[in-house]
């Protein structure tokens, strides 16, 4: 059986003068998340990633509640802008990537004492809880 193709170079042509808009919807109903045929998988992390390259951070989202892909690719685009907020409501509701990714972003802007909130009120018990503990 034949599979079902899109215009990629369309698409990819789309990409590179930045018409995100264009490329996703060229790419978005060919990709399938962890499908057997790997053109429609490589699509399907091709339209996750134009998402994020375009800042549509709703659509990420409302893909994250299902999608793997999607949820990894919003908790590092939270992190690269800084939304500390948004990864902390993540983390919050066991979004374990999005904890990670939360505590690093703290460390990284020198907050040590917000890293150690953070980890004592989201995972008191778990791994980065005892390094924390150790390092005191």
């Amino acid at each position: 059986m034949e599979t079902a193709r899109f215009d990629a170079v369309a698409a990819r042509l789309a990409e590179d003068r930045g018409d995100f808009a264009t490329a996703i919807a060229l790419v978005g109903p060919f990709g399938e998340c962890f499908s057997d045929d790997l053109d429609r998988h490589e699509a399907h992390l091709w339209h996750v990633d134009l998402l994020g390259r375009a800042g549509r951070l709703a659509e990420l989202e409302e893909l994250s509640h299902t999608d793997e892909h999607a949820r990894r690719r919003l908790n590092r685009l939270l992190y690269r802008k800084g939304r500390t907020a948004a990864l902390r409501r993540r983390a919050l509701n066991g979004d374990q990537l999005a904890f990670y990714l939360l505590v690093g972003l703290h460390y990284a802007r020198g907050r040590h004492a917000e890293a150690r909130r953070t980890i004592m009120e989201i995972d008191p018990t778990g791994r980065y809880a005892i390094e924390a503990e150790s390092a005191s």
